[in-house]
């Protein structure tokens, strides 16, 4: 995402536009440093996000090296039904004490703003 402490990986490669998921997902911070979805069943929310045109060269070199450990990258649904390559929560990374569900907090930037004004965060 842009102004995110990895948005160097994929910096140089087209900005298509901002998008939002399909309500199928759960959405989590990190131990506030990263972003991630969970797909469920149940209770899903729609998570705003950005769609890249990045060569799968650069995601495999450089943008997935820059993620930790407790992240993977797979496809996800769009709000308009097209599937996307996101960052997703592993499955054994699910329920740890450094998950925090932000589904409500209206995605990442508006979660970080809220961390900044109440001193947490540091991306």
């Amino acid at each position: 995402m842009r102004g995110g402490s990895v948005h160097h990986s994929i910096a140089g490669h087209r900005f298509l536009g901002e998008v939002t998921t399909a309500p199928r997902y759960r959405f989590y911070s990190v131990g506030d440093r990263f972003p991630a979805l969970w797909p469920v069943t149940d209770d899903g929310r729609s998570v705003p996000g950005e769609l890249y045109d990045v060569p799968l060269e650069v995601i495999r070199d450089a943008f997935i090296p820059s993620e930790p450990p407790e992240l993977e990258l797979g496809v996800i649904e769009l709000h308009d039904g097209s599937a996307a390559l996101a960052v997703l929560l592993r499955p054994e990374a699910h329920g740890s004490p450094e998950m925090a569900d932000i589904s409500e907090s209206g995605g990442w930037r508006a979660h970080r703003a809220r961390s900044a004004t109440s001193g947490g965060g540091d991306e």
